[in-house]
């Protein structure tokens, strides 16, 4: 019973212990986080059911597509990825420290016959003189040596870089502490989204995901002081869009007038705010000025769109329509006249080209004198207290890794033995447990120059 149960746990050991079991979790990885590249995230439903149909949208519904990063199947997977990590890094470990800690001193001929950088000499110095001078030439060439006696045999062992094994160590606690700071970010932190009239402020702002945003009160309030945009030359082309954001905190003003805009965020008290998007927050206001012709008379007037105003001799005038670039030749509105018995008559006024009405003909010339139309700043809004945790946990994947694949752990064995015939016979030989290829070019230089000094 107690051999069953034993194998049985021994088998779950090595299934999480085994490198198969890493492979297939990355493939799924990598697999699956192209599903979370094609589906764009934390979108509203109807735009979802816009481009998938009701159908689909029900399908990638069931299987968390929408928010596939929070769902729980691919959390099961970085669990899994975590215990494999651990189980691996746990059976390994011992051995590793254990051949840094305590190296083989002492090596018998078998172990050098193990060695594919292997070479035998033979000299006429005293093993005590020739000791001294392989001692002097590691410690100058390559690190200095730990010497042992046993058996009649003077042993001396040197190596580099010892602390080089533990680099695949490294990286995998670093991937670990990335998980714990995302398990951060997403316990205590939260992705939002508020839209800001200029002129008025908010001390809410509107979590992503879920059919229904939810509010989170931000414990401050943002205010949007102004919103501007500038332009590509010649065109209505986006070049850059600025908010000008102030903070107040407990009835204070802490950030007055801070610009926002695109890849220069505002961070305040953790929560950062990105500039994201903008667009036109209610009806514009246009000042109309009309002449009449016959007179000179002029009459101004301030109007919505869709909003009539009435003329001297019962004539009225509304906006139908604006652009704020008609045909690149800057804002523009679409005007209509009705008189008394008359059809209503349309066109267009310019307000870069006030008398351009005028050709028009008519009772009056009207002219386009102002346009006020406020915009609305659209703010992503993030908050992520594990960020740090991440970003140590990359600095050590970079650190681990550049250890783990560019540096080795380089040891040298030498034994010296006194032969029948009064000779020093010399033994030595060398491994790297990583670019054996380079080391064993190195080895050979070295060992060159090692019978050079001994024969000195």
């Amino acid at each position: 019973m107690n051999k069953q149960k034993r194998t049985f746990i021994n088998a779950i050991w090595d299934f999480f212990c085994s490198l198969k079991l890493t492979i297939v979790i990355l493939i799924l990885l990598a697999a699956t986080s192209i599903i979370g590249t094609i589906i764009q995230q934390n979108r509203q439903p109807e735009e979802y059911i816009r481009i998938y149909g009701e159908a689909t949208f029900r399908l990638f519904e069931k299987l968390h597509f929408f928010d596939m990063y929070h769902s729980w199947w691919f959390l099961a997977l970085l669990a899994l990825f975590a215990i494999n990590l651990i189980a691996c890094s746990t059976k390994r470990l011992p051995r590793v420290f254990k051949v840094v800690k305590n190296p083989n001193l002492a090596p018998d001929e078998s172990f050098y016959r193990s060695l594919s950088t292997l070479e035998e000499v033979a000299t006429h110095e005293k093993p005590e003189t020739v000791r001294d001078k392989i001692a002097a030439f590691l410690k100058k060439e390559f690190a200095e040596p730990k010497i042992t006696e046993k058996d009649g045999k003077i042993h001396l062992y040197s190596e580099k870089m010892a602390w080089a094994r533990f680099g695949v160590y490294i990286t995998h606690a670093s991937i670990l502490i990335i998980f714990i700071g995302a398990i951060i970010g997403n316990i205590f932190g939260f992705k939002a989204f508020v839209n800001i009239v200029e002129g008025t402020e908010t001390s809410r702002v509107w979590k992503r995901g879920g059919t229904e945003p939810q509010p989170i009160d931000l414990g401050f309030t943002v205010r949007c002081e102004d919103f501007s945009m500038t332009y590509y030359e010649g065109s209505m082309r986006p070049k850059e869009y600025k908010s000008l954001i102030t903070v107040i905190d407990n009835g204070e003003k802490v950030i007055t007038d801070r610009p926002v805009i695109v890849n220069d965020p505002l961070t305040y008290k953790g929560i950062v705010f990105y500039q994201s998007s903008y667009g036109p927050a209610g009806n514009p206001r246009f000042t109309i000025e009309a002449t009449e012709r016959a007179s000179g008379e002029k009459q101004t007037y301030t109007l919505e769109q869709g909003k009539s105003a009435r003329l001297p001799g019962g004539a009225t005038v509304r906006v139908t329509n604006f652009a704020e670039n008609f045909q690149n030749f800057g804002p523009a509105a679409r005007l209509e006249v009705a008189s008394p018995g008359q059809a209503p008559r349309s066109f267009t006024v310019l307000k870069n080209f006030p008398q351009f009405d005028a050709q028009r003909g008519g009772d009056y010339i009207f002219a386009l004198t102002g346009l006020e139309q406020r915009q609305y700043t659209g703010l992503q809004v993030a908050k992520d207290p594990g960020v740090w945790v991440v970003w140590l946990g990359c600095t050590l994947l970079v650190v681990g890794s550049i250890v783990a694949f560019f540096l080795s752990h380089r040891r040298i064995w030498v034994s010296i033995k006194p032969l029948e015939d009064g000779r020093s016979g010399i033994m030595m030989g060398g491994n790297a447990h990583r670019n054996q290829a380079a080391f064993e070019m190195a080895f050979d230089d070295m060992k060159e120059n090692l019978k050079k000094e001994i024969n000195s």
